[in-house]
């Protein structure tokens, strides 16, 4: 049975061939730096010192860019036309001269899960700041979305049925080298809740791997607090701290695959990570450090679903604290008590009733899954939280795949939890499906009620406290002015004096 295909509207298409230009030039600069790295000895003798061979070098497309101001002017005739400059490549001075953004480094192509290259890592050779160098977020390339190495590694995570998460290009490509090859690395940022998604839907384990000082501690604990939502019975999140002075790629080095791994399999479940760390915090002995244990642990809890792994950190919280399950979860406002969560959820979709606006963003986007590529930054950011999770993961979803068409969608979602949702979702918006600009007027409108809302919870929330401090003050104030922009602000789909 042949899938009907629809018609995608002009601005998508225009997108389409910009990103396809886009990513032309960026695989044309990948090549090029290829080239460049067979004439660079010292180059290479940098890779080699660092332990890697020429045949993983070139699974991961490594190159190098000498230290010259327009380097890409031999690669590229139109160095100064538009394209150089939106793919983040070359910049501008004040006097109308152009030059290349990467000079001196080794380079470490950036590639999406479809292959296509949409940026780099550059590492300075030698001395000189930055130590790294990632490109600019561009139209086709957003840190907080993309993992480096991913594309590389998706048959060793699903032969492995892992993941593992570092933080530097050359962690995953000396981890590679040595037989560890299901290792992604983020892009220069923490972990986001789009990372989550994504690597959850390639593995049902995540193991972070992260520096065992201070600041690795905190950024495991970032890591955690946007992964909470996203916990599900049947996947799980565990964290593996380094010895002092040691990264992935020294102590693969070092010690070889078998060490590294051993030390993979010890890393400590999310669920130890979060209660211990928030132990560590107060004073169980006192009366008042088992209450502020609980108080901490109110957020966190919130944001996991009502799930079996809830369940199990309310009982260990109620031990910790000295109080029962169900009077943790009243003080934590889980809704209902231990007891009635331990009811069997749907196989398929485990998830709170949606809410108005939630179910409009799903019914337009599930029909006019183009109008992911409409959303600003800040308009996804208001999408980008817990009760949101589902509209997330559907954007996620119609972003990798290029979904554009409800059929198309499908096809890409059908693995996803979400997916008895969107399906139920589409039969209702088949038959009130709007054109092209009508939707984008509607999703203009829902993200505006959003926005207003929140606005509005958090002045609540504000003015319901005893003693406001300066920073506090300054808050009311911008968002008294939000509000006040956001109650002025005509319909998207409204015409002047109408």
């Amino acid at each position: 049975m042949k899938v009907p295909e629809e018609e995608r509207s002009e601005s998508a298409k225009q997108g389409a061939r910009q990103g396809e230009s886009l990513h032309e030039v960026l695989l044309r600069a990948a090549q090029h730096y290829r080239n460049q790295l067979k004439d660079a000895p010292q180059a290479i003798a940098y890779l080699k010192k660092r332990g890697l061979s020429g045949e993983i070098a070139k699974r991961f497309g490594i190159g190098y860019v000498p230290e010259e101001w327009q380097n890409l002017a031999a690669a590229f005739t139109d160095y100064d036309g538009p394209m150089l400059a939106t793919a983040g490549l070359v910049k501008q001075k004040e006097d109308g001269k152009r030059y290349d953004v990467f000079r001196n480094r080794i380079m470490f192509p950036i590639v999406d899960v479809r292959g296509n290259v949409i940026g780099f890592g550059g590492r300075v050779l030698g001395e000189g700041e930055p130590k790294y160098l990632n490109s600019p977020e561009t139209p086709v390339f957003e840190k907080g979305r993309e993992l480096y190495g991913l594309y590389q590694a998706r048959r060793a995570i699903r032969d492995a049925g892992r993941v593992l998460v570092v933080e530097g290009y050359m962690d995953v490509v000396a981890l590679a080298q040595a037989g560890v090859e299901y290792a992604v690395a983020t892009l220069g940022t923490a972990t986001t809740p789009v990372h989550v998604q994504k690597l959850l839907r390639q593995a049902d384990e995540i193991v972070y791997c992260f520096d065992g000082d201070s600041a690795g501690r905190r950024a495991a604990w970032r890591a955690l607090e946007n992964s909470l939502a996203h916990l599900a019975d049947g996947k799980q999140i565990r964290f593996l701290f380094l010895p002092e002075g040691e990264d992935p790629d020294t102590y693969v080095r070092k010690h070889g695959q078998a060490s590294f791994e051993a030390l993979v399999g010890r890393a400590v479940p999310l669920s130890r990570f979060l209660l211990d760390e928030l132990a560590g915090r107060v004073d169980l002995a006192a009366a008042e450090g088992r209450a502020r244990l609980v108080h901490e642990a109110k957020p966190l809890l919130k944001q996991i679903p009502a799930n079996a792994l809830r369940l199990q950190l309310v009982r260990e919280l109620a031990e910790k604290s000295r109080l029962s399950p169900e009077e943790v979860a009243q003080l934590c406002e889980l809704g209902s008590t231990a007891a009635a969560r331990t009811q069997a959820a749907p196989a398929r979709v485990a998830r709170k009733p949606i809410t108005s606006l939630e179910d409009r963003i799903l019914h337009l986007l599930v029909s006019s899954p183009e109008l992911v590529h409409t959303l600003s930054a800040d308009q996804q950011a208001l999408l980008d939280t817990p009760e949101m999770a589902p509209v997330m993961e559907l954007i996620e979803t119609i972003r990798e795949s290029g979904a554009s068409s409800t059929s198309a969608l499908f096809e890409a979602a059908r693995d996803s939890q979400n997916a008895r949702l969107y399906e139920e979702v589409a039969a209702n918006s088949l038959a009130d499906a709007a054109d092209e600009a009508t939707a984008r007027e509607i999703l203009g409108d829902v993200l505006l009620k959003l926005e207003s809302q929140r606005v509005e919870s958090e002045l609540k929330q504000l003015y319901a406290s005893n003693a406001l401090n300066e920073t506090e003050r300054r808050r009311i104030q911008e968002l008294s002015k939000r509000q006040a922009e956001l109650k002025g602000a005509p319909r998207a789909g409204a015409r002047p004096g109408a």
